[in-house]
This record gives C-alpha cells, structure tokens and sequence, in this order.
C-alpha cells in the first residue's frame, strides 16, 4: 500500500487544479532503473489504469502502481516539503535500503 501525508495530498489537490486535470484522474506511482542508487521513482497524473495495476486510495487521493514497482513500493508514505531545505514531493520508503542526496533514487 501506498500512501499520502496531507501536505501531500493538498498539493496534489493543487497540481491537478492547476493543471486542468479531471477529479477522476489519479496519481501514478512507479520505479524505474536509473538514478545514482540504481532505481528512480516516477510519479505523475494518469487517466487511464492498466489491468495490472494495483490501486489504492489514501485521504481522497487514488493512487496507481503497477504490479512490478509495488514491490519496492509496499508501504510506501508520499509527503511534500515547501521547506529551505527542498521543496518538492519525497518518498519515504521502508523498503529502501540507501537513498541518494537528493532523495530521488534508491537501492534495496
């Protein structure tokens, strides 16, 4: 399971206004090879759901991950810092067993 704080979750209420997106569009959350850690993490609004994915939804938000990222992804929280020392969308993941600098590739 994948879930969001509600910082998180204001701000993704926020993007999809800004955006234009439809309230029925969801959050895809993904891993991808690459990164100084070995896996990136991906996110972004989607519209349309594979039937692999799995879906869970968290504080109003409906979340998307496909079959493969959902196992480095299990328990997952999406939080969002507007702080001096980053701004921007973290992944704090259990699973994780180093992260780099700037948070935004991992290794298991």
């Amino acid at each position: 399971m994948v879930t969001v704080t509600d910082k998180a979750k204001d701000k993704i209420f926020e993007l999809r206004k800004e955006e234009g997106r439809p309230d029925d569009s969801h959050i895809r959350v993904g891993v991808q090879g690459g990164g100084c850690s070995g896996l990136m993490y991906n996110l972004e609004f989607d519209s349309e759901k594979q039937p692999t994915d799995m879906e869970f939804v968290d504080k109003g938000i409906k979340i998307v991950v496909d079959k493969k990222s959902i196992l480095y992804l299990a328990g997952t929280v999406l939080d969002f810092s507007d702080g001096l020392n980053g701004k921007g969308f973290q992944f704090v993941n259990p699973n994780a067993s180093r992260t780099c600098g700037c948070g935004e590739s991992f290794a298991v």
